[in-house]
Formats: structure tokens, sequence, C-alpha cells
């Protein structure tokens, strides 16, 4: 690495990529020298941004450059722990969006590659980078919220965006599993999840997760893109007080409120309610994705190890897959699935899945194959 400048190169330019690459441009100290993706109609419109930038179609451009120092991978799902193994056994720094992988299998290879070649592995788990999130975490480990925090549950809802490579767990529940592992402390050790396909036939689109963990502590997590409230919220329920994060609040998106249940002075075992009031703790406000981008540059840079490293993106696919497998125990039967679709055809992956290694079957898969990718698009390298 250069030592005044980080050159960074972004693959994939279609909902997320373009705000990596707007972040890491505008970062004092690092240069967005590459921007990489199969559409030509991607690479026009965000070439008109950045005029100065190189633009591709091969990912092995990147990889090929040795002055390039980091790439950031905003690739669809089946192709994140692919791409990073390679971007990784180039010598290059890696940050990639979430999840990392869709198996346990593929995560560990990704954490094992970032470990062999000493380069820095971050997962884009964005709301760990969040201040509302921060000051949560920092409310709940002071014990502000009391001696011990009871349980946590969150809502992500919206109507929209359905997809096709991956369910409403994977594509909305990776970022609240690494939201409550990251309150929580620990890993759980149950691990339940009820779904529904309605719309596609086997892509869930409502999901239900209940985790319980060692401490005592549970959290469910409500999960949906067919739902007319748009949602990000979290509640955490302590034994002295209770907090909720409101992502979609304009102001005030912490609140800490002095309510629960108090031992009445002079009885046994009775208790009386307290409702006392609430108030906003300040956040900063920044933008989050630019605190991560920050993060990512300062760990490459000093070689600290990342907040959401590789094993933070391992522990989170480890408790996505024990859902996933809930998930499927928990299935209605092919027959009665497909009659919840409405009788719709299954989706076909278009051109840019397959590109970036994603699957090139017509019919949705069972979770338990989702990992597999499709090697058949010589731009991404394949048959390495």
């Amino acid at each position: 690495m250069k030592q005044n400048s980080l050159r960074i190169g972004v693959a994939g330019l279609g909902y997320w990529g373009p705000n990596l690459a707007r972040n890491f441009a505008a970062l004092p100290g690092c240069e967005l020298a590459w921007c990489c993706d199969p559409s030509e109609a991607a690479r026009a419109r965000v070439g008109l941004q950045f005029p100065g930038v190189s633009f591709t179609d091969r990912f092995d451009d990147l990889l090929a450059d040795p002055s390039l120092d980091a790439v950031a991978l905003a690739t669809p799902v089946p192709s994140h722990a692919e791409l990073a193994v390679r971007v990784l056994e180039s010598g290059k720094h890696c940050f990639v969006e979430k999840p990392l992988a869709q198996s346990v299998t593929e995560a560990e290879r990704a954490v094992a590659a970032a470990d062999a070649s000493g380069r820095v592995l971050m997962v884009g788990h964005l709301l760990e980078y969040h201040p509302g999130i921060r000051k949560l975490k920092e409310l709940a480990d002071s014990g502000e919220l009391g001696e011990r925090i009871y349980y946590i549950y969150g809502n992500r809802l919206n109507l929209g965006k359905l997809r096709a490579d991956e369910n409403a767990l994977w594509s909305l529940g990776a970022h609240d599993v690494s939201v409550v592992l990251h309150l929580a402390g620990e890993e759980p050790l149950e691990a339940i999840a009820h779904g529904e396909s309605y719309v596609r036939a086997g892509v869930q689109d409502v999901v239900f997760c209940f985790l319980r963990f060692p401490s005592g502590l549970s959290a469910h997590l409500h999960l949906s893109w067919l739902d007319p409230h748009k949602e990000r919220r979290f509640t955490v329920v302590g034994s002295g007080r209770m907090a909720t994060f409101d992502d979609m609040a304009i102001e005030g998106k912490l609140t800490v409120y002095d309510k629960g249940f108090d031992e009445a002075a002079g009885t046994y075992g009775e208790y009386i309610t307290r409702a006392g009031g609430s108030f906003c703790p300040p956040i900063p406000n920044v933008e989050p994705l630019r605190v991560e981008c920050e993060h990512f540059v300062e760990c490459v840079r000093s070689g600290a190890r990342p907040r959401s490293d590789g094993a933070s993106g391992l522990r989170v696919v480890r408790v996505l897959a024990e859902l996933q497998r809930s998930l499927d125990s928990s299935a209605r039967s092919v027959r009665e699935a497909g009659a919840h679709a409405w009788g719709r055809r299954p989706h076909r992956p278009g051109r840019d899945d397959r590109a970036w290694g994603g699957s090139a079957r017509g019919r949705p898969r069972r979770r338990r194959r989702v990992g597999r990718l499709v090697r058949g698009d010589p731009r991404w390298g394949a048959g390495r």
C-alpha cells in the first residue's frame, strides 16, 4: 500500500455499490481507482459521477492491478464468499457486504483466507456503525437499562424489494441478527424460525425468528418485504429501563423509557408498575456508511481488527444457517407452498445474477443449496 494513498476498487454497481464508491471516493487519503460491473448500463450510469476512475466488466482486472490495495464487494449475495476469497488470495484487503456467505462452510473458507493472507476482511454489517446502535450498546453494557437485559425484539418491514436469490431471512435478517449478537455479546443456544412464501414459491416473504441465549436473554425478529408499514426498529427491555431504536424516525432515533416493575416496600413478592418519563440521548448526526468506510480504511492502515471482522460475519452466518434449518423443517409441503404462490411461475435468475457466480438454475432452491456457485462466465475468472 502506498504511504499516503489507499487505492480501492468497488465491484458491483447495482443498488448499494454506488454508495460505497461515493463514500470511499470522498475519504481523505483514499483513492477510488476501479469500478466493476458486468452491466454496461450500470457502468455508464456510475461513470458519470467518477470521470477519473477506471471501469471494467472483468473482475480479474482489479485483482491483476498490483497498485490496488483493497476491493469492496457489493455483488449479488451468492458470489460474496467466492469473490472475497479471490480478493484475499490476491493479496488485497477485502470489504464485503452482508452476509459474508450463504453457508457456514463458505464463511469459514473466507475467514481462513483472511488469516492465511494476513489481510483485513470486514463485513458490511452497517447498523453496528450507526451512532444510535452504538449508544444503545453503551446503555446496555453500562447497566443504564438495569442489571440484566431481559429481551430484545426487532421489526424490519417494508413493501419490496422482491428477491429471487435470497429469502427475507437472509436479505433482511442479516442486519438484525448482527445487531442482536452485537447487543447480546453471546451466541444463541436455540434458534427457531417460521415463515411463508406468498409471492414466489420457495422464497419466504415473511419470517418470524426466536432466539434464546445462555444468559437468559431472548430475542424475537419480524422480517418481511410484504408489509404495508416501513419499520426498522429495535426495542431492548431491561430489568430497570427500556429503550427503542427507530431508524425511520427523523429525530429522536433512540428513546429511553423509565418503565418497569419495582418491588413494593414492606411487602413480600409484590410489585408495583413504574411508568416514568422518557428521554432521547444525543446522537451524532453522521452517515453510518461513512463511519463504516472510515473504519475499514483505518483498519487497513493500522492493521487493527475491524469491529465487524470475518469472525463476526461468520457468527452471523452460523445463526442465519440455524434459523434456515428451522425454517426448512417447519415449511409447508411443496404442494401447499405452490398453492400459496397463487399459481405464479418460479422466477428465473437474470444474466447479471450468473455473471457474479450466482445460480443459473431457473427453479428456486432450498436453503442447503443456495451456497453452491455456478462457474460459467469467463469475466469473473470461472473455473478456478
